[in-house]
């Protein structure tokens, strides 16, 4: 009796066990894998619905796979026996990999999968988890199971879960801002967040016919940039991805969230690859550079003129005088700022100098630049009545407005040229966080300031002209002759809204009015003068004649065709090479690539090659085409030069100050046709 009594005791043991168990496989194996195993709990939270936790523990150096695995790797899958409703797979945030240069997304060591599905009572839940683990190697392994998910939960089942789940992503917060583009083979991101980014991280669900490659991620203040390379899986280009709605995991530290967005298209990204130090650097660099520019020439000779008038100086009143300009270009700079910040502000085009695309702010320049000039020929002695013009063209005495005036215009004149760093960072500024835009233009001008601020430190500097006699009044009439070269290009650029012929007679008239004023301010003495301005203009014009006349070297034989982004794309499905040249009538650094570059016989002839198309984009007034195929690529100003090809699918873009070997090897280069990938 007592060992059927041990014996029924047993069993019931036993069954009480299996009965506490039913809901839960055990650690399960496979002999053909013994990096991994796997384990399965389940709990019928309600009649209709049950919860699932999937456990995987890997071997150190073993991974799996998230929902989208990246450039390889399978995703865990469960293939039921049975018929279920309603089943949800929830997934963890993942961590990138990188395998033999493929980027893949998944899991490592230990992961928990939340799952819930809906299930009749009273039946097993069976399946098989079809799980892909790595290292070096790839082993896909099935692992059947059973579940009695209508018995008791595991012990520490809903503790368990609720862990789980908090590795969730969350949903995207109101305040954080995503935007998608897509240019040829780049998938973009741009977010903005109002709390920064913590060691960010990028997942991307997987697009039909579309491969990611590994994110290429820059954090500029609380904006977050991505650049994510695509093919077609077989290292081909990949598909036009514009308007296709594409899921997202972003991370910031122990924070993730989900989200999706329609990608539209290129967007206008700042530079890649600069720290903000460096970019404040280049800003610098850039801004000194504007001094050498010949935009900044006219106002540095203002300026001599100005020391000139004023030979009995002392050093404190020099200092005021060239701090005061200084604190003018400063000023003048923060304008701009923001001016740029207000047209972005607005959706408005913004890019370097393209207030010359207005009538009204060229007229306003040709005025003022007239009347420094007349303020160097001596014809303004007087004052004349109060006004904004005679403030700006009397000598202005003692007073620091003048030359507070100065150092602003010399920005104004500055903003027709573009100089080596300065459009990395101003296209950097114009895309970057307000905060970031505003630092940029500061470091732009302090850095145009530089020869001012030294002068300055050093007024001796400007004091170390010779003493005074009849030099000084050849040398004002040269700089006035120099300030009426910058006056009559601006009245040039009026061709564009006035017309030909309007423009010279409006040129026409500057002049004689010039002479009018030198021949009644001096008399009998200003008609030498006046014969020599008139001889000096006329000379000017016939060499201009002889420079463009037919059949001169300095003829455009290329045949330019218009710019555009179907032309770029037509023209390398066709195998050929692109030279794009974006351009503006006011853009002073464009005539100097024209003249010294591009117009040069061997620039010339490899630009006419038949595999060559050379397309043009001008942007003397507004085009917002052309506004947006330079913030495609991160530009704000012109010059604008970048060659395509066979060799550069991507484009390569050349320094705004053009140079004709450099610009001969990167065409040759474009020409030469890639050697295909080796598998």
């Amino acid at each position: 009796m007592s060992n059927l009594f041990k014996a029924t005791l047993l069993l019931g043991c036993l069954l009480w066990q299996s009965a506490g168990l039913a809901g839960d496989t055990g650690w399960l194996t496979s002999p053909r894998n013994d990096h991994a195993k796997v384990r399965l709990q389940a709990d019928r939270s309600t009649p209709d619905h049950t919860r699932i936790l999937l456990e995987v523990a890997l071997e150190s150096g073993w991974k799996t796979y998230w929902h989208s695995p990246g450039e390889g790797g399978i995703a865990p899958q469960i293939l039921w026996d049975g018929p279920v409703g309603d089943f949800q797979w929830h997934w963890p945030t993942p961590r990138p990999f990188e395998v033999a240069g493929l980027s893949t997304q998944g899991y490592d060591e230990a992961v928990r999968f939340p799952l819930s599905l809906s299930y009749p009572a009273g039946q097993p839940l069976t399946g098989t988890l079809r799980l892909s683990t790595c290292s070096n190697v790839c082993i896909l392994t099935d692992y059947p199971f059973t579940l009695a998910v209508d018995g008791q939960a595991p012990a520490g089942f809903d503790f368990a879960w609720a862990q789980a789940m908090s590795t969730l992503p969350q949903p995207l917060p109101a305040d954080t801002r995503v935007a998608l583009g897509y240019q040829h083979n780049q998938l973009q991101l741009r977010a903005e967040r109002a709390d920064g980014w913590q060691a960010p991280s990028l997942f991307i669900d997987a697009l039909e016919g579309a491969e990611f490659g590994k994110p290429v991620i820059d954090v500029q203040g609380n904006t977050l940039i991505a650049r994510v390379p695509v093919s077609d899986g077989w290292q081909g280009d990949a598909p036009d991805l514009r308007g296709q709605r594409l899921g997202l995991l972003l991370a910031s530290g122990e924070q993730a969230w989900q989200t999706s967005a329609t990608i539209a298209g290129p967007l206008a990204l700042p530079t890649q690859g600069h720290s903000l130090f460096w970019l404040l650097g280049a800003a610098l660099l850039g801004g000194l550079i504007l001094n050498l520019m010949p935009c900044v020439l006219p106002v540095l000779a203002l300026k001599l003129g100005t020391v000139l008038q004023q030979q009995e100086c002392e050093q404190r009143q020099v200092r005021k005088q060239f701090l005061a300009a200084s604190a003018g270009i400063l000023a003048s700079f923060w304008v701009l700022a923001a001016m740029s910040s207000l047209l972005r502000a607005t959706q408005g085009a913004v890019g370097w100098g393209i207030q010359f695309q207005s009538a009204g702010f060229i007229g306003f320049m040709v005025a003022v630049t007239l009347l420094f000039c007349a303020n160097l020929l001596g014809l303004f002695e007087i004052r004349l009545p109060s006004s904004l013009s005679t403030r700006l063209a009397t000598r202005g005495g003692n007073g620091l407005g003048g030359h507070f005036l100065q150092g602003s215009f010399a920005t104004l004149l500055a903003t027709p040229c573009s100089a080596p760093f300065l459009g990395t960072a101003v296209a950097f500024a114009l895309a970057a966080p307000l905060g970031q835009l505003w630092l940029i233009f500061t470091a732009l001008g302090l850095g145009m300031s530089l020869p001012w601020l030294l002068v300055a430190a050093l007024p001796r500097l400007a004091l170390w002209l010779p003493k005074p006699g009849r030099w000084m009044g050849h040398l004002r009439i040269l700089l006035g002759l120099m300030m009426l070269g910058s006056s009559l290009w601006l009245a040039s650029l009026l061709g564009n809204h006035l017309g030909s012929t309007a423009t010279g007679w409006l040129m026409a008239a500057m002049v004689l009015l010039l002479l009018v004023g030198i021949l009644w301010r001096y008399g009998i003495r200003g008609a030498t003068l006046a014969l020599a301005l008139s001889a000096l203009i006329g000379g000017a014009l016939l060499l201009g004649g002889a420079l463009t006349a037919k059949g001169s070297g300095g003829v455009d034989r290329v045949a330019w065709q218009p710019l555009s982004e179907q032309a770029i794309a037509d023209a390398l499905a066709q195998n050929k090479r692109v030279f794009v040249d974006v351009t503006a009538d006011w853009c002073v650094t464009c005539k100097a690539n024209k003249y010294n570059v591009l117009l040069r016989d061997e620039v010339q002839s490899a630009l006419s090659a038949p595999d060559v198309v050379a397309l043009r984009g001008d942007w003397s007034r507004p085009n917002d085409a052309i506004s947006a195929f330079l913030r495609q690529r991160g530009a704000a100003a012109v010059p604008f030069n970048q060659i395509y090809g066979p060799g550069l699918p991507e484009g390569e873009i050349l320094s705004p100050l053009l140079d004709k070997a450099d610009l001969l090897i990167v065409l040759k280069k474009a020409g030469l046709i890639q050697p295909a990938s080796q598998f």
